[in-house]
């Protein structure tokens, strides 16, 4: 037995935003910054040759991965320079220096924002040679980081510095300020400028002459950092290009992660659309009485239980959703059996998240 839906018996509501924490058990802030085995020391496997992961990525977990099996990756730190200085070359070879990791993570992030191998990353009014990048974990979010949630703490210290450096900035993207900035090959984009909240610390962008902080990709969980911009407020931070094979040990994105694990606050979250569609299922006292249970019927399709026979009661359990075509669509489970027979009419609320 079917019953159709009338006019007034399916109603959708508008959508609606979902906001949590992006970080693994909807931690709001991540003070931990945990690598794998030997990801940041100078001879770890990570950054055993020039080709070896470490020397283009480093991801970062919540816990240490090599005492926690719950451990999992929140983001990742890169170091992109599109001349290539910064890593070591990938080989010593008449016209290979210069062609290392840094060139090739400068190239693979500006195809993916650009769609364009000739296009460099401007911050503001400023074109640096090279780039940091935080990648968040496709994991961790929804359909896009939310707008005026980020805050990243960036500091001159660090846990095992052999300096005493100081300074320290703490970003956030425009988005309240002054909206997006422009679109890409990965949605609209934004600027990360010092503030809170999305809201611009002071009048321009640019706020040193090295113009803007970075550039923030909400849809790709993507955050693009501005090198030059952190020799004005974060000491130790400035990267140092280098090519030579084998001797270039500085690690620019590890120098960056222990930054932003100096300071112990990286907030952002990320927001799900939710639209929700209510079916009012109704049971009326003359439907859905009896059952199609094949326990009840004999081989020839005779009640075994009398009671079933003049006053029968069922419980109804589970609610199907059918196209025209009788085809099951959906089905919603009730969270206890209700009773029904031909004294009881039922009106059940289906809601159907998408």
């Amino acid at each position: 037995m079917y019953t159709r839906f009338f006019e007034g018996d399916i109603v959708t509501q508008e959508k609606q935003e979902l906001v949590t924490s992006t970080w693994t058990n909807n931690v709001n802030n991540l003070t931990v910054a945990f690598t794998a085995s030997a990801d940041n020391t100078q001879n770890g496997t990570s950054f055993a040759s020039p080709t070896s992961s470490g020397q283009f990525f480093i991801d970062v977990y919540n816990a240490n991965p090599a005492s926690d099996t719950t451990a999992e990756v929140q983001y990742s730190v890169a170091y992109g320079n599109r001349l290539g200085s910064g890593s070591p070359a990938f080989t010593d070879d008449t016209g290979s220096i210069g062609i290392g990791a840094s060139k090739v993570v400068y190239n693979q992030y500006r195809q993916l924002v650009f769609n364009d191998e000739t296009q460099n990353f401007t911050f503001g009014s400023h074109t640096p040679n090279h780039i940091y990048v935080i990648n968040i974990n496709r994991a961790r979010y929804k359909q896009r980081l939310t707008l005026g949630s980020l805050s990243l703490f960036i500091s001159g210290g660090f846990v095992g510095a052999t300096t005493n450096n100081t300074g320290s900035v703490r970003l956030t993207d425009d988005s309240v300020t002054n909206g997006s900035s422009g679109n890409s090959n990965l949605g609209p984009y934004y600027n990360i400028v010092s503030g809170s909240l999305g809201v611009l610390s002071g009048s321009t962008i640019n706020q040193t002459p090295s113009g803007s902080y970075g550039l923030f990709y909400p849809e790709a969980g993507l955050i693009i950092l501005n090198p030059d911009q952190y020799q004005y407020r974060v000491d130790g931070l400035q990267p140092i290009t280098g090519s030579s094979q084998g001797t270039n040990t500085d690690r620019n994105h590890v120098k960056l992660l222990d930054h932003i694990s100096g300071a112990n606050q990286f907030i952002v979250d990320t927001t799900e659309e939710i639209n929700s569609q209510f079916y009012f299922v109704r049971a009326r006292n003359n439907e859905y009485n009896y059952t199609n249970n094949e326990s009840f019927i004999d081989n020839n399709n005779n009640l075994l239980h009398d009671s079933m026979i003049n006053n029968p009661k069922t419980f109804i359990t589970t609610v199907g959703l059918y196209s025209d075509s009788n085809e099951l669509l959906g089905v919603a489970k009730l969270s206890q059996p209700v009773a029904k027979d031909f004294t009881k009419e039922a009106l059940i609320r289906v809601k159907l998240d998408y």
